[in-house]
C-alpha cells in the first residue's frame, strides 16, 4: 500500500523528477504520483490502471489536471460501496478542500464537471430526491415506441447522407450525430441540432482550454428553451420539467436539461462507436452477431463491459476521515468512480475474454442513488441505431488497418477519433415522418426502453380453437405480445424481462389470425 496521501500542494514527499527527466513523459508527477491526464493516460488507460492496481491496490492516489491530487477507485466492490454510501462519500463538490483553499481555480479545465450547480448530481438526501424525482417522473412520460421510431428514422436519414459514397467515417457521420439528433428531439429543441452543438457537447467534458466556452454555448441554448416553455408549453421533456410539482426554477430546469442532454449524448456516442468498432475488428464478434447467435442489445451489453462509454466519473468527496480499500481518506478528499477499471477488476473478471452476455453487473452507468437515470435512452439509441445501420449496410468493412485507429482520452472517457469503413454504394431510402414520440403517458409509472430479446419458443402444442368470429369482426384487429416490468423495478444489475404469450383481446378475433400467431410462436 502507499504512504499517506499528500493532498496539499507542495506537501508531497519524495523525489520530484526535473523537467528534462524522461519520467515526465511517463506521466509521473510530484511525489511520484501518476497523472490521470497526459500522453500516457490517453494512449493506454488500461495499462495505467494495471500499474496503479499493482502499486496501490484497489484505491490509488493520482493527479488530475494541474497536478491536483485525488483518489482513483479501481476495485469493483470499493466502487459499489462508495457510490452506495452517500453518508460517507458525498456528491456535493463544495466539500472539496482544493476548492476551499484555492488550489483549484474557477477556470480549471474540469470546472464544467465539478463546479457545484443546483442539480441532482451535486445533491444528497432530500434535495437529491426532489430534483431526481422531477427527472425520473418526466422520463416516465416519454412514449418509448415514438422514441424508437425517431431513432430509426434519424438513423436512416444519416445513412442516406453517405450511402451513395461507398465510404463513411462512422464516428463523425453517424455515432456523434445520431444521439444529438434524438436527444434534441426528446428535450424539445430539434431546431438547435447542428454541428456546433455536437462539437460543444464533446468538448465540454474533455478538459480542454475551450471547455468552459462550450459549456456556456450549450447552457445558453437550454436557457432559451426553458424561457420559451414557460411561455409556450409543449409536449416535450423540457415542458414536463418546467411543469413538475417539484417546483424547479429556471436555473434548475436548465441545469437538469444540460445533465440529461450531455450525459446521454456523450455516453451514447461513445457506445455506438465502440460497438461498431467491435463489429468491424473482431471476426468472432461479427460472426455471432450476423449469424443470429448474438442480438444487437447483447452486443451493446458486452461492449458496456469491455469498452464503457465513460471510463470514470468525477467525483465523490469524503464527508469525514474514513478508510477505503486500505487507504486513509481524509475529509474533503476527492475520489473518482473508476468505471473501466472496476469492470476489469480481477476479483469479478478473472478471465477478460469470458462472454458476459446477460450480465448487467458492470458499472458503465455508475451505481447507487446517482446511477444514470437515462441509461435506457442510451441503450435504445445504440440498439436501434446500430441495427438500422447494419440492416442498410451489411457489407461494412474497416477501411484501414486496425492498428491505424486513433484514440483521444481524458479523465472521463476514451474516444475513437474516426472509424473509416467501406461498403457497396447504394441509393437512399424514403424517409417518412413517423407519429409524434412525445405524447404524455400517465399510465406509465416507470420509464424504460425495452430492447429486443430472444425468446425460447415453448414446446409445440395444440392451439386452442376460439369460437368462430361473428360476421361483424374485422380482419384488421391485431394481437400484440407484451413484456411487462413492475413499476420501480431496476434493470441496472441483472434484471431481465420475461416474454409472455400473446393474449387474445376478445372472442371475436378471426380464427386464421389466431392460428397464424400460434404457429409463429411455436416456431412451426
Amino acid at each position: 500500500m502507499t504512504t499517506p496521501f499528500p493532498y496539499e500542494p507542495g506537501a508531497a514527499q519524495g523525489p520530484v523528477p526535473p523537467p528534462e527527466c524522461p519520467a515526465h513523459g511517463l506521466g509521473i508527477g510530484p511525489g511520484g504520483l501518476r497523472r490521470l491526464y497526459g500522453p500516457e493516460a490517453e494512449r493506454d488507460p488500461h495499462g495505467l490502471y494495471d500499474k496503479l492496481r499493482a502499486e496501490h491496490g484497489s484505491v490509488a492516489p493520482v493527479l488530475l489536471h494541474g497536478d491536483v491530487p485525488a483518489w482513483l477507485v479501481l476495485g469493483h466492490s470499493e466502487n459499489l460501496h462508495m457510490t452506495r454510501t452517500p453518508s460517507q462519500f458525498s456528491r456535493d463538490s463544495r466539500r472539496w478542500r482544493a476548492l476551499q483553499d484555492g488550489s483549484v481555480a474557477p477556470d480549471h479545465p474540469l470546472a464544467p464537471i465539478f463546479t457545484w450547480q443546483p442539480m441532482c448530481v451535486f445533491a444528497d438526501g432530500a434535495a437529491h430526491e426532489r430534483l431526481r424525482g422531477a427527472v425520473t417522473d418526466s422520463m416516465g412520460r416519454i412514449d418509448t415506441r415514438g422514441v424508437r421510431r425517431h431513432i430509426n428514422r434519424y438513423s436512416n436519414r444519416l445513412v442516406n447522407d453517405f450511402c451513395q459514397q461507398g465510404r463513411v467515417d462512422l464516428v463523425a457521420q453517424f455515432a456523434e450525430r445520431l444521439p444529438m439528433m434524438v436527444m434534441c428531439a426528446i428535450i424539445g429543441m430539434p431546431e438547435e441540432y447542428n454541428d456546433r452543438m455536437v462539437q460543444a457537447a464533446r468538448d465540454m467534458t474533455r478538459g480542454t482550454a475551450t471547455a468552459v466556452a462550450s459549456n456556456a454555448y450549450v447552457l445558453d441554448a437550454l436557457t432559451r428553451l426553458v424561457q420559451r416553455r414557460r411561455r409556450e408549453p409543449s409536449d416535450d421533456f423540457a415542458t414536463w420539467l418546467v411543469e413538475h410539482h417539484a417546483g424547479m426554477n429556471d436555473q434548475e430546469v436548465s441545469e437538469h436539461l444540460r445533465l440529461v442532454l450531455i450525459a446521454a449524448y456523450e455516453a451514447t456516442a461513445n457506445l455506438i462507436a465502440n460497438v461498431l468498432r467491435m463489429v468491424l475488428t473482431d471476426p468472432r464478434f461479427r460472426a455471432r452477431l450476423s449469424g443470429g447467435h448474438m442480438t444487437v442489445p447483447e452486443a451493446v451489453e458486452q461492449t458496456l463491459w469491455d469498452e464503457p462509454p465513460f471510463t470514470s466519473v468525477f467525483g465523490r468527496w469524503a464527508v469525514g476521515d474514513t478508510e477505503l480499500g486500505g487507504q486513509q481518506i481524509k475529509a474533503g478528499d476527492a475520489l473518482i468512480v473508476g468505471i473501466a477499471p472496476a469492470n476489469m477488476d480481477p476479483e469479478v473478471r478473472p478471465d477478460l475474454s469470458a462472454d458476459m452476455a446477460g450480465n448487467r453487473a458492470h458499472l458503465a452507468f455508475s451505481g447507487g442513488p446517482h446511477e444514470c437515470p437515462g441509461q435506457d435512452i442510451g441503450r435504445a439509441i445504440a440498439d436501434v441505431g446500430v441495427d438500422a445501420l447494419l440492416m442498410r449496410l451489411p457489407d461494412l468493412e474497416l477501411a484501414v488497418e486496425e492498428s491505424e485507429l486513433r484514440w483521444v482520452g481524458n479523465l472521463m472517457g476514451r474516444h475513437l477519433v474516426e472509424l473509416p469503413a467501406d461498403f457497396a454504394a447504394r441509393p437512399p431510402q424514403d424517409d417518412k415522418e413517423p407519429p409524434s414520440m412525445g405524447r404524455p403517458n400517465p399510465q406509465r409509472t416507470d420509464w424504460e426502453v425495452q430492447s429486443s430479446v430472444r425468446h425460447t419458443a415453448p414446446a409445440p402444442g395444440r392451439a386452442p380453437v376460439p369460437p368462430v368470429a361473428p360476421a361483424a369482426a374485422t380482419e384488421t384487429e391485431t394481437v400484440t405480445a407484451t413484456t411487462t416490468v413492475a413499476p420501480g423495478t431496476s434493470t441496472a444489475f441483472g434484471a431481465s424481462t420475461v416474454g409472455h404469450i400473446p393474449q387474445q383481446r376478445g372472442g371475436s378475433a378471426p380464427v386464421r389470425l389466431w392460428r397464424a400467431v400460434s404457429r409463429w410462436w411455436s416456431g412451426s
